[in-house]
């Protein structure tokens, strides 16, 4: 109940209203001072971290995983890319999933897929970003090579 002849508990009022209102700015404050988790991007994110890097990402086929496993073929994107020291376009294929634990558990499969259409095991580069997986046949030049290998990791938030 409010008292205005004494005062009293109008200025315990005020003083809990001041103590609320100190406590929300500063939550708010901290909301605003803390950074958001980064988080994988999505394939438009990663062909922008590649095109950032001087990488062009052409004849994009969503769903070729290049085998025949289905449920492999709903994570694959097959592409290709040029740049850098590379300057002959190479096909690749992505492998996006969408958690650690997909990754963890479907990790292998990639590595299955990938005999059905890699021509020469010798060439084979893989580069692993958790969630992501990159599969391509070589030869890749060696400039090339790093310039995916971080714009992949950039893309999977890793350091």
């Amino acid at each position: 109940m409010i008292r205005l002849s004494h005062g009293r508990p109008l200025a315990a009022v005020r003083l809990a209203l001041l103590l609320v209102v100190t406590l929300v700015a500063a939550g708010c404050a901290r909301v605003l001072e803390t950074a958001p988790a980064p988080t994988p991007g999505d394939f438009p994110g990663i062909a922008s971290v590649l095109g950032q890097r001087g990488i062009r990402v052409d004849a994009i086929a969503s769903g070729d995983a290049g085998c025949a496993d289905a449920e492999l073929a709903r994570t694959a994107i097959r592409f290709t890319l040029a740049g850098a020291d590379q300057a002959t376009p190479v096909t690749a294929r992505i492998y996006i999933f969408g958690t650690q634990a997909a990754y963890d558990r479907r990790r292998q499969s990639v590595d299955a897929c990938a005999r059905a259409y890699i021509t020469d095991p010798a060439e084979l580069q893989v580069i692993d970003a958790a969630p992501f997986v990159l599969v391509g046949q070589g030869p890749w030049a060696t400039n090339f090579a790093t310039t995916v290998k971080r714009a992949l990791r950039e893309a999977a938030a890793q350091p």
